[in-house]
Order: C-alpha cells, then structure tokens, then sequence
C-alpha cells in the first residue's frame, strides 16, 4: 500500500502509517517507496524525518506547496507515476480573509481541474481535500480530518456535491466532545473510498476519539442526503432526525406559504437617511412629504411579539432614528436642499447604492410589511407583527401576508413560531456565521417550518388568552419559558406528541444553538443564551 499525506506537518499520521505498514508487511517493508509526505514548511519536515527516524521508520518527503503538484495524471510531476492507495491527513484551516495571493489562486485552481468551481469566501481545507481526491487510485481510501463546517457552510456546498459524486461510500464521525486541545472548533472524521454516486452517508456519533477503535460498521445508519444546501441536520442524532422530520413534514408548512420573506430598504448610508425627530425638526422636513415612518435600523427595540404606533411614539421621543429621507424629487424646500447638502458636504452621494439612483437622495422605500423577521440573532429568528404600520431598512426581513392566509396569521404567527420545532428549523436551514450569529437570507426564511393553518388556528385559540402575559415574559428576556409554554400547547395539546419525541425536538434545538455558540454556554444579565468560549 502506498499513503500520502498531502500537509503532513511533522509527521503524525506518516509515523502511524509506517507503523501499520510494518506491522502487515514486515521484512519486506519499503517506507520510503510506501509513504509520502508533502509540506510547505521545511522545518516541520525536518521534524517529520527525525521523528520517523526515532522509531525506525522512513518516509518521502517533499518540500513543496501541495497545490502546485500534478496529479499523477498530469505528465510533469515531482511525485512518483502512481495513484495512492490511501490518502489521509489534516488539512490547514485558513478562512478566506487570510488565505491570500498566489496561495488562494493556486488552491482554487486545483480544485477547478477537479470540477469543483469554489467561491471567493472559501477557507484553505476545501481545495486541499479536493486536490487531495485526484491523488488517489480507483479504489483509494480517503481520510481527512476537516471541520464541522463541511455540514453547514453555503461555500462548502460545491465539496458535498463533489463527495456524491466522487465516492462509492462515504462515512462520517461525528464528535461529542471537542478533539484538540488548543483549537474551539468541531470536527468531522471523513472516510470515503472507491469510484461511483451515493446518495446516502453512513453516520457515526462517538464521545471522542478513543472511541474510534470500538465503532463497528453496523454502529452506523445511512442517511438519505438533501440534493441541495446545508447538512447541518446530521448534527443530530438518527432519533431527532427522524422526529424534526417527520413531524415537520405532517403539521408544519414552510414560512413562504403565508408570505415571501422580502428586503427592507437598502439606502447605502443609515446614518444618513434614517433620521430623528430633532433631526427632522431641526431641518424643518414635513411628515410624509419629505419623510416617512420606519422601525428604526437594528432589532434590539423588538423585543415582544409586537411592534405597536405607541412603541414608535416612545422611541421617536427617545431619540431614535424613526424618520426615512422620502422626498419627491421635485420638491425644493430650502430645509431639504440644506440637508442633502449635508449629505454631500459628507460624500454619501458617493456611496454605490448612492451613486447609482437617480436622485441620490431618494432610497427605494419599501411599503410597511405585515410582519418584521429579525434575519440575524444570536438567540433565534423572530417574527414580530407590525402593527404601527411603518416600513423598514435593511437590518430585517419583511413579511407580506399572501392573499388568502388565515385572518389570524399576523397576530397568531409571532407567538407560534416560537416553537422548538421552528427554532431547530433555523438552526438547521440558517447560515451561522463568526461569533456564533445566525444568519437567514430570504431563500432560507421561506424554508422556515411553521405551524400549519389548522394548528395555528387550533394553538392560537388555547393561547390567545395568555399572549399579555407571554409578551411581558419576552419583554423581559424570558424567551426559554416562552418556547417552554408554546411547546407545552403546541406540541403536547395540539399536536398530541409524546414526551420522548417532545423532548427530541426540544433537545435538539438546543444542541445545535449550543454547538454553533461555542459548546460552553451560559445566560447573559437579561437572561440570552451566550458562549462562554470562542464562538467563531
């Protein structure tokens, strides 16, 4: 058997390999001409070579950016004319924002001879276990050593379609414990082997990695995998899974059936265009001729199920910025013509979003939606019916109510979305992103899984008479007795659920916000889950 390791550092899995090898081959072994080892970095491979030499082993080394070599299929190469047997490894994990130049160039390239088209916010790992498939021989196993994020990420999605379509079998280990002392983030053991489509990963869930020498083939399940998006759902385990799913599939509907998720408006400058009262009235511009309402940029004021005029009111005389620049673009008052020239005097007309529309000054204002949906959140996505009627800024979603949904919807969905069920919808079709942030663009939120017409209507009439109460409790930073009542109607008095399957879908919730805040997770003053360690 020949093995590479295409970023061998210095030496770990070599010297496991060379280990094994003389254990099976005995006098006839032959390291140097069985084990292969490639790294940039001259002094890890000096380190690999004394340490191979210290148990009596050997190995090739080369000195050499991984990317830069052919595949043995290629005619010119500093590697030896063969496919490997085995290919195993480490990649280096470098994010996009440092993984630059030439370096990026070259990685991206490979992955390209590959088929594998990668985008611009691709982190090293990826093009290195791509480059790393085309080293293998026909029936070459493959074991790589990559991070969870291969599941979750939107750049990784080109690699799950490249493992379908690349491997026979594909397994998977997945991590209870964190398996590095110095590193916060999660992995994931991948093992492929041979040529040919699969449509279904074998799955294994393991404490940590003593326990890899006991796992047996049949320990794992095969998993039927989403043609397109995320994996994230193979987080979880077989039994919640199977509940998520089939529980979704039965009582809820995606969140595009009662209205598509929609932008607010882009304006390119915030700061500029969403003004305060006294702004306003300093600049003498008149309501709804030169200005329209709006729920002020960021989300921080929507902490209830609503957002009524009065709160608006309170917030306008607070201070905040609930005023959008809207004037005809013939209107020439002098306190306006004074404004926008402030605006000049401070180059936003030169912003891109700016520069591009015919006058500067004048954003696309969007019509106030029937529901706000806080897109991005560390806690969880909420919807909040808009019933000061005011429109809104990018730093949201909107929801418009389709024609025919249920007359309750705007005030029902708010309070019923907040359900474990919809909440480990976010966790698995949402984006997270650095510090732990859960991100939904409108594609995703469609995708939502929200209560059905029927038990919406059947949860809002058993919870309707206690919304004041839940509203001051979610006010109040309280959201997990929230989710905990609006569990109990739900999924125990409307939906008839058992207690084990109520507790998988409540469990699972939980483990994924856990997981994607930083495992270690502990309440905030005002009583939000946060991370205690790295959340990136």
């Amino acid at each position: 058997a020949k093995v590479l390791d295409p970023t061998c550092g210095d030496g770990v899995f070599l010297r496991a390999a060379g280990r094994v090898l003389r254990t099976l081959a005995g006098s006839d072994l032959e390291l140097e001409k069985q084990v292969y080892g490639v790294d940039l970095h001259e002094e890890s491979l000096a380190a690999a070579k004394q340490a191979l030499r210290e148990e009596g082993l050997d190995a090739h080394l080369a000195a050499n950016d991984f990317f830069a070599l052919p595949p043995p299929s290629d005619l010119f190469r500093p590697l030896p004319a063969f496919d490997f047997d085995a290919v195993v490894g480490n990649p280096p994990f470098v994010r996009y924002q440092r993984h630059t130049g030439d370096a990026r160039r070259l990685s991206l390239l490979a992955a390209l001879r590959n088929g594998v088209r990668l985008s611009g916010l691709t982190s090293s790992w990826a093009p290195s276990l791509v480059h790393a498939g085309a080293f293998l021989a026909p029936g070459g196993r493959l074991a790589m050593v990559l991070p969870a994020e291969l599941l979750t990420v939107g750049y990784a999605e080109p690699i799950r379609r490249w493992l379908r379509e690349r491997f026979a079998s594909v397994q998977l280990v997945m991590f209870e414990r964190l398996q590095f002392e110095d590193a916060l983030k999660d992995v994931v053991l991948l093992l492929a082997h041979g040529v040919g489509e699969c449509d279904a990963f074998a799955l294994y869930h393991v404490r940590d990695a003593e326990e890899l020498a006991r796992y047996q083939t049949f320990d794992g399940f095969p998993v039927a995998l989403n043609e397109h998006g995320k994996w994230t759902d193979l987080l979880l385990t077989v039994r919640q899974r199977q509940v998520f799913r089939r529980i979704a599939k039965r009582s809820f509907v995606p969140l595009g059936s009662y209205g598509s998720p929609e932008l607010g408006t882009v304006t390119g400058a915030n700061g500029f265009f969403a003004l305060s009262e006294e702004t306003r009235r300093e600049y003498g511009l008149i309501e709804e001729r030169h200005v329209k309402p709006i729920s002020p940029p960021g989300t921080r004021h929507l902490r209830g199920f609503l957002f009524t005029h009065r709160q608006w009111e309170e917030l306008r005389d607070q201070g905040g910025a609930v005023w959008i620049l809207y004037p005809e673009p013939d209107d020439g008052a002098e306190g306006l013509r004074r404004y926008i020239a402030r605006g000049e005097q401070n180059g936003i007309h030169s912003a891109y979003r700016c520069r591009v529309r015919t006058p500067w000054w004048r954003p696309p204002l969007v019509t106030p939606p029937d529901l706000f949906f806080t897109y991005m959140s560390h806690h969880y996505p909420r919807l909040i019916a808009n019933q000061a009627r005011v429109s809104f800024v990018n730093s949201m979603h909107g929801i418009r109510l389709r024609k025919g949904a249920p007359q309750i919807a705007q005030d029902a969905l708010p309070l019923l979305s907040m359900n474990s069920v919809t909440m480990l919808g976010a966790e698995v079709f949402g984006r997270s992103y650095g510090g732990g942030v859960l991100k939904m663009e409108p594609r995703e939120a469609a995708t939502l899984p929200i209560p059905g017409p029927d038990e919406l209507e059947r949860g809002w009439r058993l919870l309707r008479p206690q919304r004041a109460r839940l509203e001051r409790q979610l006010q109040d930073g309280q959201w997990a007795e929230v989710v905990a009542r609006v569990d109990d109607v739900l999924l125990n008095s409307v939906l008839r659920l058992s207690g084990e399957d109520a507790s998988a879908l409540c469990d699972a919730a939980v483990s994924l916000r856990a997981r994607r805040l930083g495992r270690s997770v502990a309440e905030d003053s005002e009583g939000y889950l946060v991370a205690t360690g790295d959340r990136s």
